[in-house]
């Protein structure tokens, strides 16, 4: 008998007691290892990869990441929900993960910028959970094994039903999810961050203007580009770099998002072309954004045994060390670049490529997220490096 069959009594006498549960779900992966715990969100049944994730905090702008779509995450830390939810802090008007494993649930919400609480937040945005999980026993199974594909319900324990929904689940490797979480239309952005008391304001948006290629977004970026005070356009990721040069931009920036970037061959194309029409144009690249980057300019990326989700990831940056959030299934081959570009930043968990800059144009990209949300701000900068950098081509 596993230790998941072996709490299902204590699970069962859980749900009775506690309004927050539907009863006892489950998590089945595809190798067949079985963990089970309490229901609560949305009553449904979901299937994905699951990751997990090592952040201490961040847990509504974790689900709300678009970067996590066909995706299933487990949170390391002990306990989560204990901030309640609130809609300052969404990453996306919709798209995320799909679906929450915790460990514990807390049974109070305490921040006065809280509007509702976890379980009511999954409910409203479709996203099942489970808690009462052994999540130690999951990530160890994971960094072991290796990301794998699974199903969870957070309204039934079916073993056999929900591991043939595991094992007949689509991998991530070679699957398009972009397209599924971008835009449909153009948009303007103009929302800066939450004011934080005694902080700067933003900057009046206006002098430059930034198009943000949207392959899945985080509303982070967009308002951490408000913040250094550019004007910003949002256009779909399928757009050609035709249409994207129509715009006029000072600057273009290529959003990170989820799946496997070497099954978006349109897009790399389109990238091909911006930097094919307009040699001189400061490019930014984050997550998504950089791998595509990198794809376009003759590279090749590969899938990491379990990905780097989290917000404590050291990069050797120059002479600095920064603490990252990273959110990523794939990374990029350095030496399929060749001499056109130079590694700018190196993940020291692993030595993964972390971020390249050409030697010849104002164009780089970054593996990790430096709009953070959640995460430490060390790159905070790298944005309004980005924007400077614009504002001093244009001038120019």
């Amino acid at each position: 008998m596993s230790m998941s069959d072996r709490r299902s009594p204590h699970l069962h006498a859980m749900a009775a007691d506690d309004p927050r549960f539907h009863g006892v779900g489950a998590l089945v992966l595809a190798d067949g290892r079985v963990f089970r715990g309490l229901g609560f969100g949305a009553r449904t049944t979901v299937v994905g990869e699951v990751v997990f994730n090592t952040s201490l905090t961040g847990y509504q702008e974790i689900l709300s990441d678009p970067s996590y779509r066909g995706q299933l995450v487990c949170l390391t830390s002990t306990e989560i929900g204990n901030v309640g939810a609130n809609p300052d802090d969404d990453e996306s008007r919709g798209f995320g993960a799909e679906g929450l494993l915790c460990r514990a649930l807390s049974p109070v919400v305490s921040n006065y910028r809280a509007e509702r609480s976890l379980p009511e937040y999954l409910r409203a945005r479709g996203i099942p959970g489970l808690a009462e999980l052994d999540t130690r026993a999951l990530t160890r199974r994971l960094r072991e094994g290796g990301s794998c594909m699974a199903a969870l319900s957070s309204e039934h324990d079916d073993v056999d039903a929900l591991l043939a929904l595991a094992r007949g689940a689509a991998p991530i490797e070679g699957r398009d999810l972009a397209s599924e979480v971008s835009a449909r239309e153009p948009y303007t952005w103009e929302a800066a961050s939450w004011p934080i008391p005694g902080a700067a304001p933003a900057q009046p948006a206006g002098d430059v203007h930034v198009v943000v290629v949207d392959f899945g977004v985080k509303l982070n970026i967009l308002r951490r580009l408000r913040d250094e005070g550019a004007r910003v356009t949002v256009v779909p990721g399928t757009w050609s770099a035709e249409a994207i040069l129509g715009l006029r931009p000072d600057g273009v920036l290529l959003s990170n998002g989820p799946g496997d970037p070497a099954a978006l061959e349109g897009p790399i194309a389109e990238i091909q072309g911006l930097l094919a029409r307009a040699p001189r144009l400061p490019i930014l690249g984050i997550c998504l954004g950089h791998q595509l980057l990198c794809l376009a300019l003759g590279g090749r990326t590969y899938k990491l045994k379990f990905g780097h989700h989290g917000g404590n990831h050291p990069v050797s940056r120059g002479e600095r060390v920064l603490i990252t959030a990273q959110n990523h299934n794939f990374a990029v081959d350095l030496e399929s670049l060749g001499a056109r570009a130079e590694l700018s930043d190196t993940n020291l968990f692993d030595q993964t490529v972390a971020g390249i800059r050409l030697v010849d144009r104002p164009i780089a990209s970054v593996q990790y997220h430096p709009e953070a949300s959640p995460g430490p701000h060390d790159a905070a900068g790298l944005i309004g490096e980005f924007v400077g950098q614009v504002r001093a081509k244009r001038a120019s």
